[in-house]
């Protein structure tokens, strides 16, 4: 069986899909079959009378993954809240577990790597009483985190990093994101910040629009 990984963000926005792609392509690329999962996705859009998952659909063609896409995400809302929140808000049917445990296995099945992406932070509820780090629990999932980097940064990493000691996660690094061209004291210095925080967890930068760099990549495979 080859590796399994939940790609969160220490919060929303952190260029968690960028980074999933970049791994799925760059797997794929080796000659793996990489599997997708995007198990819920909020602030979806009408489209043909269904909703559609942008980040779903990205992780597909990234990774070349050819499973329908009714399988790759399984629960969608428009609301972009926490999936459990935005279920509630819409009077649609909450996330089942054991029904994205399901698929889980139906894909893993079928591939040599997995990359499954959360929907927002590790802490944000999947279904009440469950949240993505209990997924990966659950799933046994190797967890890559992803930071932006911007202002805020090193708080966020540090609490992602204890809620996933906590709850006894496996941890495969902590990758910084460039999220915006535009230098800030911020951004200059959130790297060596990073590595002083995490160590031998922190993995790498992906650089505005530049490739994944190879070392992060041939550290997850």
């Amino acid at each position: 069986m080859g590796r399994r990984f939940l790609i969160t963000g220490t919060e929303g926005g952190v260029g968690k899909t960028t980074i999933g792609c970049a791994l799925g392509f760059a797997f794929r690329a080796r000659g793996m079959r990489v599997g997708v999962m995007k198990p819920v996705d909020t602030g979806c859009i009408d489209r043909d009378g269904e909703l559609y998952s942008a980040d779903a659909q990205s992780l597909a063609l990234a990774a070349s993954c050819a499973i329908p896409l009714e399988t790759i995400c399984p629960y969608r809302y428009r609301s972009r809240l926490a999936p459990a929140v935005a279920a509630e808000v819409e009077q649609s049917p909450p996330p089942d577990i054991a029904t994205i445990s399901r698929y889980f296995r139906e894909i893993a099945n079928q591939s040599d790597a997995l990359l499954v992406e959360g929907a927002g932070g590790l802490a944000d509820p999947v279904a009440w009483g469950t949240d993505f780090a209990d997924l990966a629990a659950m799933l046994d999932l190797e967890v890559v985190a992803v930071a932006a980097n911007r202002p805020g940064c090193i708080n966020a990493a540090t609490l992602a990093l204890s809620y996933m000691e906590a709850k006894s996660l496996k941890v495969a690094g902590l990758i910084l994101c460039d999220v915006d061209q535009e230098e800030s004291p911020a951004t200059r210095t959130n790297e060596r910040s990073l590595q002083r925080i995490a160590g031998p967890l922190y993995l790498g930068r992906m650089r505005y629009r530049e490739p994944l760099a190879k070392s992060i990549v041939e550290s997850l495979l």
